[in-house]
């Protein structure tokens, strides 16, 4: 079965396998859409139920809902509860997660909010904490983004956090799905992270009692070494690091990505 969601809610689209089959819902991170998983689909489709969302703003959910472009501020709670809400909406209880870079923040809020609806975490390029460059790379977008074209600072935080020839694709990819957004719909996603610091902390310093797989590009220097000293801390987690491969390790390296991540999610199924 293969169906999109109303208005009522976010767009997303389902591939239904069976009743005998986990729920899966995959999200994506910030400028990209469900676009992003088109390498994990085929073999994910084959071994569970899965939703594919479009975040708000993102991908077909850019113009659902009136209030969305009236806000100015956007909050992680709001967009977590906008992933429930899709949950809600097909009667699904309780499902595994699976996200890629910023996404991996939003599905760590959710399992903090809604424990009960995880069953487990899949954590793709994670970000646990910011280093120096990456924290300076924020603050400058703030600074300038009333100023220059945001698909600007796009591309130059694509080849920052993407430099190698071999994460082309991803990078193309990234800033393809990154022209697809509004210049206002930048500014609400670039003010969220103000208060990103806080919530990376707690993630830190809180262990959930949820599983949790991070699946980390050998060359992601900039949040590989955050998830190294995080999961030596924490019991639940366990880390893959997957060569050749950089921040959206989903598409440089699919075939080990699906691998370690529908294994880890089988063995959790229940």
């Amino acid at each position: 079965m293969k169906s999109e969601a109303t208005k009522k809610v976010l767009y997303h689209k389902l591939y239904y396998k069976g009743e005998d089959y986990p729920w899966v819902v995959l999200i994506h991170g910030a400028g990209g859409s469900s676009a992003i998983w088109f390498k994990q689909i085929r073999d994910y489709k084959e071994n569970f139920n899965v939703v594919l969302v479009d975040l708000r703003g993102h991908g077909k959910s850019a113009n659902l809902f009136q209030e969305w472009k009236n806000k100015k501020r956007y909050t992680f709670e709001e967009i977590s509860k906008d992933v429930i809400d899709v949950l809600d909406h097909r009667g699904i209880e309780k499902a595994h997660f699976v996200g890629i870079s910023l996404g991996t923040i939003i599905i760590r809020v959710i399992g903090e909010l809604y424990p009960e609806r995880v069953a487990s975490m899949v954590m793709g390029g994670a970000i646990i904490r910011f280093n120096t460059r990456s924290k300076f790379l924020l603050w400058a977008a703030r600074q300038i983004k009333h100023i220059v074209p945001y698909m600007w600072i796009y591309r130059i935080y694509a080849w920052i956090l993407l430099p190698k020839k071999r994460h082309s694709e991803s990078r193309n990819l990234f800033v393809r799905e990154a022209q697809k957004l509004y210049q206002k719909e930048f500014m609400r996603w670039i003010r969220i992270t103000t208060n990103i610091h806080p919530i990376m902390r707690n993630f830190r310093e809180k262990e959930l009692p949820i599983p949790v797989l991070y699946l980390m590009g050998d060359e992601d220097y900039m949040f590989l070494p955050s998830v190294k000293s995080i999961v030596k801390k924490h019991t639940n987690a366990i880390l893959k690091i997957i060569n050749d491969s950089g921040h959206v390790c989903n598409v440089d390296q699919p075939d080990l990505f699906n691998n370690y991540s529908i294994e880890f999610i089988r063995q959790r199924a229940n």
